[in-house]
């Protein structure tokens, strides 16, 4: 009888001890993740903030779906005035009306260029002063938010003042009706994003750029 149940039970103990294996190999991958990220020094924290840059010159190709929701995801997520989100980021990358915003940039600038040095994105960053006296406020944090999420990611981006202008066209207006946009909407900023095709060095800070009142 006991070399009957013998298969069997050793069966039972080579599951248990497999099952054990592999929830220490599970506790292990965790652990090294955490450590991982634990071991990311401040210094390489603070590189994310310090070596982001403005670009002018970018890859053509698209980046994709994933990368683009993870920036605008942490736009949302900047801080408003008293919370009210009075921001509104328009995601365009569709290229016709990606152009058509270059082009109507150029009628409230003045210029025939590409407004938006080729990137093939723009996210659109509108704001309605009607929810907060902070609205420009607002708007600027959502783009500083995601302008360094996508230096993070590897990503491009820069600052197109050319937003404000648009949207008091008719055309710009004309726009927000067909994106079924309401309220009273002024356009903080055009963030273009893509791949950089250039690495360009900072600029010098300037000499008292930090007072400290001790």
């Amino acid at each position: 009888m006991l070399r009957k149940w013998m298969p069997l039970t050793m069966t039972m103990i080579l599951l248990l001890v497999g099952a054990a294996a592999c929830q220490k190999a599970t506790t292990t991958d965790q652990s090294n993740t955490t450590e991982e990220t634990m071991r990311m020094t401040t210094q390489e924290k603070m590189d994310i903030f310090l070596t982001r840059r403005s670009i002018r010159r970018y890859k053509p190709e698209l980046p994709s779906q994933e990368l683009l929701d993870k920036v605008l995801e942490a736009g949302t997520y900047a801080p408003s005035a008293m919370g009210k989100q009075s921001v509104t980021i328009v995601a365009v990358t569709n290229r016709a009306v990606r152009d058509q915003l270059s082009q109507l940039a150029n009628k409230a600038r003045g210029g025939d260029k590409d407004q938006f040095y080729g990137a093939p994105a723009v996210f659109v960053v509108l704001a309605d002063k009607s929810l907060s006296n902070n609205y420009l406020q607002d708007g600027a944090l959502v783009v500083g938010n995601m302008q360094n999420a996508a230096h993070a990611l590897g990503l491009g981006t820069c600052w197109v003042n050319a937003a404000k202008g648009i949207f008091e066209l008719e055309e710009g207006q004309a726009l927000l009706k067909e994106w079924g946009l309401e309220g009273d909407l002024v356009g903080v900023a055009c963030c273009i994003i893509g791949y950089p095709d250039e690495s360009p060095e900072p600029a010098p800070r300037k000499d008292r750029y930090v007072i400290h009142i001790d």
